[in-house]
């Protein structure tokens, strides 16, 4: 229906110089969700809407990744081509992605026009209305460069760019998921599987709770020990003090846990940062102002993070950052990973390595990651990265149009399922289920099912509740990192991030800049007090110390998993 309806929209639009330039680039975005017919128009649309800004050069910025480089490399110049307007896509690091942002938010000036800034600044930009309102800018200024078979239903993460006044401030380019990642052949040998049973009396399978992957990891590390003379690990992660130590538990490990409340796509009225928020307003983290990033399923989180790590994980893995440890898994020594970016996938599907088939099929598996003590149904369950299109007001208003066009055609059905082939990051509900992918799904290691299943919908990026992103997130990885170091028990670390949190949002309340839903602390009582809030009120954060934070271990057969799961996809 979605490409009738597109077919009648663009019915009128005549044919173009630049239909040479499209007949050139048609091969290159095959495969496609629409027909070549249908690429063409809608392709002839955004070379008609370009007209007004032909010959001018603009400038956008994205982080380091596969889909980002294809970007800039095929899709700018294909764009060019087709509308005149050279856009310089420049690909660079996360942290200065970050950094340039802030620069042109405090200061005004344009730095880039266009912005693939990650959705976890939602709450940022909603309070410091910087960012355009792309509500409203497709219905008024942007209207006439608004693409119109953008068909905003079919984007996936639509949710994690709404902002509390349900507005749309930023558009999905690219998504992926943090996910359980094992190895399937080891899980499915047989003298394996007999004394995993034998020993823990469950059988060997895809964890469902962290009781049953501590077993695991404890498991493959000591009981197996070594695999065709080879020492192999039953767990992998990093500890080296450094800022991607943050990413690694702002991208929702305590949501894993059970940290903050129930509701998707973040815990109201605490989200998984441990943040409070009263209407649109953050109140507070630390517990004794009813948050509960030092609560104790913050701590239990923390300390099993510091347990695996110690006991199950290589060595050297202590000492590693993100980037370092993000290889390992393909080397071919390790078991399972509770935390594991399916970013990696492609890098992990390359013929030759060692977790890799004769018959190019993988020898791992990825999976729904199982969750800690203090989980509850309804609760979030782990991170989803969404790069995200963004538009600044302090953009000239001729240069934001000809970025939003290019911001657009990125995502455009003409071109989005080929890009989803290149950097296996999804955006389109349309792109996920294309007969392509189904073909290609037994080579992804269980990607596609994934991105088909229920469960995709509690994988979520950071939300409303954060009302300064870079800001707060730089406190992370210095606090916790005390942790990891020794030089703090967990207790100690998280009291001190909940600390250092409140006291960023103390000043943005003292200062007034984020207007009506700016921070408004709490005043300080107890854990104890909103412990039985919680109980009055209905809700969950923050919890009281479990009398056992290891209950029985549980797993479920992968293959029986993904047959439980629909094989066709959500009606509209």
């Amino acid at each position: 229906m979605a490409a009738v309806a597109l077919a009648l929209i663009l019915s009128s639009v005549p044919a173009f110089a630049d239909d040479a330039a499209i007949k050139k680039w048609l091969p290159e975005f095959q495969p496609s969700t629409l027909s070549q017919e249908d690429q063409t128009k809608e392709l002839q649309w955004f070379s008609k809407a370009a007209e007004p800004f032909k010959g001018m050069e603009i400038n956008v910025v994205s982080e380091t990744l596969t889909t980002h480089a294809y970007e800039s490399k095929t899709l700018a110049k294909a764009f060019e081509e087709i509308t005149g307007i050279k856009v310089h896509h420049d690909v660079i690091q996360e942290g200065d992605v970050v950094e340039k942002i802030q620069t042109q938010m405090q200061s005004g000036k344009n730095i880039y026009d266009g912005w693939i800034n990650d959705s976890d600044f939602i709450g940022t930009h909603f309070r410091y209305g910087q960012a355009v309102d792309l509500t409203e800018y497709m219905a008024g200024e942007g209207k006439d460069v608004t693409n119109p078979g953008i068909d905003i239903d079919d984007y996936i993460g639509k949710s994690f760019t709404t902002a509390p006044n349900g507005h749309l401030y930023q558009l999905p380019d690219q998504q992926f998921a943090n996910l359980y990642w094992f190895r399937y052949d080891w899980f499915q040998n047989p003298d394996y599987k007999a004394k995993f049973k034998a020993k823990y009396g469950y059988e060997l399978g895809v964890p469902v709770n962290w009781s049953a992957y501590e077993d695991i990891a404890d498991f493959f590390t000591n009981d197996v020990g070594t695999i065709d003379g080879v020492k192999v690990f039953g767990h992998m992660d990093y500890g080296k003090k450094d800022p991607s130590l943050g990413w690694r538990f702002t991208d929702a490990w305590l949501s894993m846990a059970g940290n903050g409340d129930k509701g998707l796509p973040n815990g109201l009225p605490v989200d998984e940062w441990g943040i409070r928020m009263e209407g649109c307003n953050p109140v507070g983290s630390d517990v004794a102002r009813g948050g509960d990033v030092n609560g104790p399923a913050a701590v239990y989180s923390i300390t099993k993070y510091l347990e695996w790590l110690k006991k199950y994980a290589p060595p050297n893995a202590q000492g590693m950052t993100f980037s370092e440890s993000g290889p390992v898994p393909a080397q071919g020594n390790i078991a399972q990973q509770v935390f594991w970016y399916t970013a990696f996938t492609a890098d992990m599907v390359k013929p030759g390595i060692a977790v890799m088939n004769a018959d190019g099929t993988p020898k791992w598996r990825m999976a729904p990651s199982p969750h800690g003590a203090y989980w509850k149904d309804g609760m979030k369950l782990g991170y989803q990265d969404v790069g995200s299109a963004t538009l600044l007001k302090s953009t000239p208003a001729d240069r934001r149009k000809a970025a939003w066009l290019y911001l657009q055609f990125i995502t455009s059905k003409s071109v989005s399922l080929k890009k989803s082939h290149v950097g296996l990051t999804f955006v389109r509900e349309s792109d996920i289920w294309d007969k392509s992918f189904t073909e290609r799904a037994p080579q992804l290691g269980g990607l596609i099912e994934f991105y088909r299943s229920p469960a995709r919908v509690q994988w979520t990026p950071t939300g409303n509740n954060v009302p300064d992103y870079p800001k707060l997130a730089q406190l992370w990885w210095q606090n916790i990192g005390d942790a990891a170091s020794g030089a703090k028990t967990p207790q100690q670390a998280m009291d001190g991030l909940a600390a250092a949190q409140d006291a960023v949002m103390a000043r943005l309340e003292k200062s007034g800049v984020q207007g009506k839903c700016g921070p408004k602390l709490n005043p300080k009582t107890s854990l104890e007090h909103w412990v039985e809030e919680a109980k009055k009120n209905g809700t969950i954060a923050p919890q009281p110390v479990l009398d056992n934070e290891k209950p029985k271990g549980e797993t479920i057969d992968y293959d029986a998993l993904i047959k439980s799961w629909p094989a066709s996809p959500p009606k509209k």
